[in-house]
């Protein structure tokens, strides 16, 4: 297993954190590593359906943000990746408070990858379970192409 280096990891969420959809759905990404990623959600009305509890499709798009920047953290510098697939089994509802989405990679092949999520309250209770199946791009969907973009200069390397 390769081992993400640091300076990179915190570098690709400060420009994972401007992108527009994450911001409007509150999310923060908190932790990178290979094979995981720890994303944070403060619910807030704008997330909730009529009933007053957050939409199950935020919940879907907090899973595929999760389990998304778990298998990047996988792939090549050069390469990028799309969702083939994504299960989502809401287990509970929410309607305040944080949620912590934790994605997790299950296996890396050359052109597909697999990841776990979870989306947890703040007290540890399950909320959402699923997996996510994603494509390999080589050379397409370059990190740098975005950093150069928001005005990050050069990317530390990928792996130590």
């Amino acid at each position: 297993m390769r081992k993400v280096n640091p300076e990179y990891a915190k570098a690709i969420m400060a420009i994972a954190n401007r992108a527009p959809y994450l911001k409007l759905l509150g999310m923060k990404i908190c932790e990178l590593d290979y094979g995981y990623c720890r994303v944070e959600t403060q619910i807030n009305d704008s997330l909730n359906n009529p009933f007053a509890s957050v939409h199950g499709g935020v919940f879907s798009s907090i899973l595929d943000t999760a389990t998304f920047w778990a298998l990047y953290c996988c792939i090549g510098e050069e390469d990028g990746i799309t969702t083939l697939d994504l299960q989502v089994n809401n287990l509970a509802a929410a309607a305040s408070g944080k949620i912590i989405a934790e994605g997790r990679l299950i296996r890396m092949g050359r052109t597909i990858g697999l990841a776990e999520g979870t989306l947890k309250d703040e007290n540890g209770r399950l909320l959402v379970q699923g997996t996510s199946k994603m494509f390999v791009l080589p050379g397409l969907q370059s990190i740098d192409k975005v950093a150069d973009r928001v005005g990050f200069e050069t990317l530390p390397p990928k792996f130590l």
